[in-house]
């Protein structure tokens, strides 16, 4: 899929394959997905040089409040895109989201490999990626 960044720029999920992607469901005024943003920057730059990437996919519906959030949470350093549908959000149903923070890690071929990796078991799952 494809969606628009903060910018209005479209990005597609299939531009980051050959990469392990961590494809995160989340938003600015979800208070559980805001704790868990900590864990996926240390995440990041502990693995983002050896091929993992973060695509994190807004259902805010407030522009703003979505910015602010990326900015307050230090997550700019990855995708962000929205198309500010809330709970409509076309890959939220695709997905079958119904509440988040919810995440999907795909493989390189951008196959699912493991779902709802919170707190330490993504670190976890990275380590046994990266340095098997």
């Amino acid at each position: 899929f494809t969606l628009n960044d903060s910018t209005g720029k479209p990005i597609s999920l299939s531009s980051l394959k050959g990469k392990y992607v961590l494809l995160d469901f989340w938003a600015g005024w979800c208070k559980p997905c805001r704790m868990e943003n900590p864990n996926l920057v240390e995440n990041y730059k502990k693995y983002n040089m050896k091929g993992f990437e973060i695509f994190q996919v807004s259902l805010d519906q407030d522009k703003n409040l979505w910015v602010q959030a990326i900015a307050q949470d230090q997550l700019g350093a990855w995708k962000h895109v929205s198309d500010l549908q809330y709970w409509q959000s076309a890959p939220a149903k695709e997905f079958g989201i119904t509440s988040i923070p919810a995440n999907f890690l795909l493989d390189r071929e951008g196959k699912i490999i493991a779902s709802n990796l919170r707190g330490p078991a993504l670190g976890q799952k990275l380590d046994e990626i990266f340095n098997n």
